[in-house]
């Protein structure tokens, strides 16, 4: 997995692409394409974009609007772009220099976040050292940045030196929940938008992060782990190095009042980037716990009273980042399915269409 934002992106490069034939496009409005005869909650299934790495697509607040991040054409690593919701109008919102990730649009569109190494660093980084076996770097330069809609006058949010990225707004406008690990570990914090009256959520060792608020505002969902002995001492020796070791998360949601984290999954498997649906009672999520040791990452619903599960997608690869529009009619996801060349990822937007239990 990559990134979010930690980043799965990054490892979807290195999934296996099922054979069937791609829907050529231009990198304009979206493409229709069939979802699979399994997949019978999304109908109207369009691919927005065409070639390199495109993930972490999120709705603006009217829906009308997707921000995501981009390798593509010249660029070496990620930029922030914005689109409309059927895939026209593609353009570039962040600089093009150093690395930048999770993204996400203001409910009045008036402003965006995302994090960003610039400052630091111009160019890209470089890759982390796989001798370690597959590890995520979190870069010490990111900071989390808000600018004007289309990325005029970045201002700087957070001023830590160490890893503040994994920033999303509340729907409410009033707060942004992002991961830091200024405390010596990863962990979750609140703060205002314009970066002010900073609080600490989490503090179990163990990575917390890729956190997203319910439609209310009151409650956040992320991903977690809770490594123990020997684990423990692995994660916590990368993280000096600046290194974190994907593996098992669970999924987590929290009431902003009461605080207490509440443990969703318990399947040790990769499960990561939930989003609320707006009614509340389910969270959407990826997750390999069909192929606990493998990179098959499908979309799963669950309902966080009763714990009950079902499957949402059924390609043989990786789908994952999904985000539903806040009337809940439309879901949009990242997906390796028609790529033209292994491992390419796709921003994919459908009609979700099934009835709430």
């Amino acid at each position: 997995m990559k990134k979010h934002c930690y980043k799965l992106l990054s490892a979807v490069v290195l999934l296996v692409v099922a054979g069937y034939a791609h829907a050529a496009g231009p990198a304009g409005p979206g493409v229709s394409v069939d979802p699979l005869p399994t997949e019978k909650y999304l109908e109207n299934l369009q691919q927005l974009t065409f070639g390199g790495q495109n993930a972490e697509a999120y709705f603006s607040y009217d829906g009308n609007q997707l921000i995501f991040q981009s390798t593509r054409d010249d660029l070496e690593c990620d930029a922030i772009f914005r689109m409309n919701a059927d895939g026209s109008d593609v353009r570039q919102v962040s600089s093009g220099q150093g690395v930048t990730t999770c993204a996400f649009i203001a409910p009045d569109n008036r402003s965006i976040i995302y994090a960003s190494t610039h400052l630091q660093h111009r160019q890209c980084p470089p890759k982390p050292d796989y001798s370690k076996g597959y590890v995520w770097p979190l870069h010490a330069a990111y900071d989390i940045f808000k600018a004007g809609p289309e990325g005029e006058n970045p201002q700087r949010l957070t001023d830590s030196p160490s890893y503040d990225a994994e920033a999303v707004f509340s729907p409410k406008g009033d707060r942004i929940v992002f991961t830091s690990l200024r405390s010596g570990d990863l962990e979750l914090y609140l703060m205002k938008p314009d970066g002010s009256e900073v609080e600490q959520l989490t503090d179990e060792p163990g990575y917390d992060g890729g956190a997203f608020f319910s439609l209310d505002g009151e409650w956040v969902v992320w991903r977690a782990s809770r490594p123990s002995g020997e684990a423990l001492k692995d994660y916590q020796s990368l993280l000096k190095q600046g290194l974190i070791r994907p593996g098992q998360l669970e999924l987590f949601i929290m009431n902003l009042t009461e605080r207490k984290p509440v443990q969703l999954t318990d399947n040790r498997a990769a499960n990561f980037g939930p989003y609320w649906h707006p009614d509340g009672k389910h969270i959407i999520f990826s997750s390999n716990m069909h192929d606990p040791k493998g990179r098959n990452f499908d979309l799963y619903l669950i309902n966080i009273d009763s714990r009950k599960i079902e499957r949402i997608t059924h390609y043989e690869g990786f789908d994952g980042f999904p985000m539903f529009s806040h009337d809940g009619r439309k879901l949009v996801f990242a997906s390796n399915r028609l790529g033209k060349v292994e491992g390419e990822t796709n921003v994919f937007i459908a009609d979700f269409v099934r009835s709430s239990d």
